[in-house]
């Protein structure tokens, strides 16, 4: 671990990098965007600039040879509430030499987030360096005594947050990038159920997230929702308010990874879904493979929860796909 050290202080795009006796790091990023950002939209595209780090030791797992940091950096965003404002992250670093790959990990909607650390686990004692992120106001980004969440009723709220997350995203690829032990070639972004969609969004977003692994997710909310029972009092009330479906096709773009599904075309895409999936229907994901260009999928006989049962084959694909030469 201690040629890790070393290594910060080499030609990694570091403008500096200082350890404390606390063995905590600090250090600045110089974010560029890869290309001319032509497709990206506007909303989501971030200029050449630096930010600031930390990344602090926390724990070792000697069983797995894998040593845990937490990191923190400012949000590009500045939204109402300071806490959501820095974005907090753990690193799982497998203890090993040379090159690994690296890969963000996003969460669920709910939950103790302990399957995003039980897949991070994973990943780093199968050598693969993962990033598991906060999203906006999750964990320790969400105000102290409020309600607020990254998806609300408030559709102002939510489209920022994620606009907020996506752009986070793109500093914590940056960030994983930079690091000594990543071999750039083989940098992604994974994310299960909510987690999904904002790993496929931002993938469309950033060219650096060459591996792409979606967990029952997909894309075409609207084409998928609509129809459907459960939406029946909402697509009335919106009715009712003079909205059409095409309206809701189009104030639902932004956020929908349908939208920009053709910038995934060049980056490696693994789809993971549930052929019984009661929250994600099945042909979401089918949507996002054929606007994708029809890579790679692979289908379980389950639903949207029982899905865990599938996790050891399911990882298995997982693993092999971000190894990969």
């Amino acid at each position: 671990m201690t040629r890790f050290f070393w290594a910060c202080g080499a030609a990694v795009a570091l403008v500096s990098c200082v350890f404390a006796d606390n063995r905590i790091e600090k250090g600045i990023i110089p974010f560029k965007p890869v290309g001319d950002q032509k497709e990206v939209p506007q909303r989501y595209r971030l200029a050449e600039h630096k930010f600031p780090y930390e990344l602090e030791f926390y724990r070792r797992l000697p069983e797995n040879k894998i040593e845990l940091y937490k990191l923190r950096f400012p949000s590009p965003v500045t939204s109402p509430y300071p806490e959501n404002n820095t974005v907090h992250a753990e690193y799982y670093r497998p203890v090993i030499q040379g090159k690994m790959p690296g890969v963000i990990v996003l969460h669920i909607t709910g939950g103790d987030q302990s399957l995003s650390r039980t897949i991070s686990t994973i990943l780093a004692k199968n050598g693969i360096a993962a990033l598991f992120v906060q999203m906006a106001y999750y964990g320790p980004r969400r105000p102290a005594g409020k309600r607020v969440r990254l998806l609300s009723a408030d559709y102002n709220h939510t489209m920022a947050a994620v606009r907020q997350t996506v752009l986070d995203l793109r500093r914590a690829a940056a960030w994983l990038e930079s690091r000594p032990e990543i071999d750039r070639q083989r940098l992604g972004i994974l994310g299960t159920s909510l987690g999904s969609f904002m790993a496929a969004l931002t993938a469309e977003m950033e060219p650096r997230l060459k591996r792409v692994v979606v967990l029952l997710g997909g894309g075409g909310f609207v084409e998928a929702y609509y129809d459907d029972p459960r939406f029946e009092l909402i697509k009335v009330s919106l009715q009712a308010l003079g909205f059409s479906k095409a309206d809701l096709i189009k104030l639902i773009a932004p956020a929908d990874p349908i939208t920009c599904a053709a910038n995934l075309k060049d980056r490696k895409l693994l789809i993971i879904a549930g052929k019984k999936d009661e929250i994600v229907p099945p042909k979401m994901a089918e949507a996002l493979w054929q606007a994708a260009g029809k890579q790679k999928i692979v289908w379980y006989d389950c639903g949207h929860y029982t899905a865990i049962l599938y996790l050891v084959p399911a990882m298995k694909h997982i693993v092999n796909h971000l190894k990969a030469p």
